[in-house]
């Protein structure tokens, strides 16, 4: 056999070993990539996204879409020829498999994980939503979680409303904890609640709950050291005028919190928020109607311009990645609260595109 016909079937032979191994060996590596976008003022899966009852709704038009980015699953094994496919391809992004499930976490947890910080994102969403509006709104405080065999278990539960401790009326969680620890372990302490059971039916009516009792309950020491407790997390919770649901299944994570509390603002306003225009976005939010960062942000634009978007509101502090690689056609709004977008996009509606807040690469 002729020297050169040799090594090139030797070169031949190699690499397909080499493509053989890239296929079967598995690498510490997750692929992210583009996600569906879902309008918030429109429909999903055949029925509205946002619904309100119990008050006025206006008409809406154009778009106010929130938008995902996909992931492998956590038991997923990339392969080494996916993971540089995967560098390749300019709308996926490749990270270390530990980035996206730390701590070893199971695709259950995860999952878990993502359903208690949508939930979350869409109670602030509500709170930061009806806070622009002028719309009043009650707070309170609740039982959030109970430690399990504390001596709280079996006596407060989730869902309970604390009014006081030992007679002091409390209107933020610290406010529990700093008057526990005003006791000694060892002492009783006296809780002043509204039950779970009649917080949800008051709640559900849109009304002040009446109902209350007392309990007593023996603190013990905590685990830090000699600090009084009773095995129970305070928590927020908010009783609004008026039902407002947010139904969006298969969708997990905090980020879409600016983009629910826009569609609801625009849902009761006489004035469409838009405009007519086809905008996207992104952002935590809380209570106060901040504006957050989130993760992803460059297979969100592409999302988003795949969909028709020509506007995008971004989180401030996601500005100089998003404004490194912005697909052609869309423009960056840097937002850094939800006052900054209901005035941006009021801008955008009177045809102000040059007084938009822009994205600069820092």
């Amino acid at each position: 056999m002729p020297r050169r016909t040799a090594t090139m079937l030797a070169s031949t032979l190699v690499l397909i070993c080499l493509l053989i191994a890239g296929v079967l060996i598995p690498v510490p590596y997750s692929e992210m990539s583009p996600g569906p976008t879902v309008n918030t003022l429109g429909e999903a899966r055949g029925e509205p996204v946002l619904q309100i009852s119990g008050r006025k709704t206006y008409p809406t038009d154009g778009h106010l879409n929130m938008t995902t980015v996909r992931v492998t699953s956590a038991d997923y094994k990339m392969n080494a020829v996916e993971a540089v496919y995967g560098w390749l391809t300019h709308d996926n992004v490749v990270v270390p498999h530990d980035t996206l499930y730390p701590d070893g976490k199971t695709e259950e947890e995860s999952s878990q994980e993502n359903a208690e910080e949508f939930s979350q994102s869409q109670e602030s969403a509500k709170v930061a939503a009806l806070d622009e509006l002028g719309i009043p709104f009650t707070t309170r405080v609740v039982v959030a979680s109970v430690v399990k065999d504390s001596p709280a278990e079996g006596t407060l539960h989730a869902g309970d409303v604390i009014k006081a401790v030992d007679g002091v009326a409390v209107v933020r969680p610290a406010d529990v904890a700093a008057q526990v620890t005003k006791r000694k372990p060892g002492d009783k302490v006296e809780f002043t609640i509204v039950p779970a059971k009649e917080a949800a039916a008051a709640e559900k009516a849109h009304k002040e709950a009446t109902v209350t009792r007392k309990v007593a309950i023996t603190t013990v020491k905590s685990e830090e050291g000699d600090r009084a407790i009773v095995g129970i997390q305070a928590g927020t919770d908010h009783v609004f005028p008026f039902t407002i649901d947010i139904k969006l299944a298969d969708v997990g994570g905090p980020s879409a919190g600016l983009m629910f509390a826009l569609g609801i603002v625009d849902k009761l306003t006489p004035e469409s928020l838009t405009g007519g225009k086809f905008v996207a976005g992104t952002g935590t939010i809380d209570d106060d109607g901040k504006v957050g960062p989130i993760g992803g942000i460059q297979m969100k634009l592409v999302g988003a311009r795949n969909a028709g978007a020509e506007y995008f509101l971004t989180p401030a502090d996601n500005c100089a990645t998003a404004a490194g690689d912005t697909p052609d056609g869309l423009t960056l709004i840097k937002v850094d609260t939800i006052d900054d977008a209901t005035k941006s996009l009021e801008k955008l509606r009177a045809g102000d595109t040059a007084g938009l807040p822009g994205c600069s690469k820092g």
